[in-house]
């Protein structure tokens, strides 16, 4: 593992540990790489309730209660859907932070609307926030899954620093 992403990894879960909080992770396009990132830290299971992988729309409604009128009118790659991602994994897990990524990693499969390298992220604190954004990652499939992964984690502490 890249070692600047271990040691986000373990600053993440330095500060979920000193409020005695879990993460719980859903993932699209990054395929369970933060979930790999955070278990990589001895004694992330202090810290880290679980992770979704939930490449497809029906995963996302199933697992984690996306509904199929956002995905039809958003699509899987959206503020929206990855708004609702976050919320659902904080029904479904003893999380008090969730995050969520669903993107177009590429190297197809974007549009002009959605090129390939857009990503989109949540992170919901359980019953007091919810903050989404877009982002567009530069480089090939790997650069804009890690470059997710990093974002991800420090999202994570940036809402943890509030």
């Amino acid at each position: 593992m890249d070692e600047s992403l271990f040691r986000l990894a373990e600053e993440t879960g330095q500060a979920l540990k000193a409020r005695g909080w879990m993460l719980a992770t859903a993932e699209s396009c990054t395929g369970g790489w933060v979930g790999e990132a955070v278990t990589a830290v001895p004694g992330s299971s202090v810290w880290y309730d679980r992770g979704f992988i939930t490449y497809t729309n029906a995963s996302k409604q199933e697992m984690l209660g996306v509904q199929a009128e956002t995905l039809a009118q958003h699509g899987a790659v959206s503020e929206e859907t990855v708004r609702e991602m976050a919320a659902g994994v904080l029904r479904h897990s003893q999380a008090h932070i969730s995050l969520s990524i669903s993107g177009i990693a590429g190297p197809t499969g974007g549009s002009p609307d959605k090129p390939v390298g857009t990503v989109c992220f949540a992170w919901c604190i359980k019953n007091v926030s919810l903050k989404s954004e877009r982002r567009i990652f530069a480089g090939d499939r790997h650069a804009v899954r890690q470059q997710a992964v990093f974002h991800a984690l420090r999202g994570v502490l940036a809402l943890l620093q509030l």
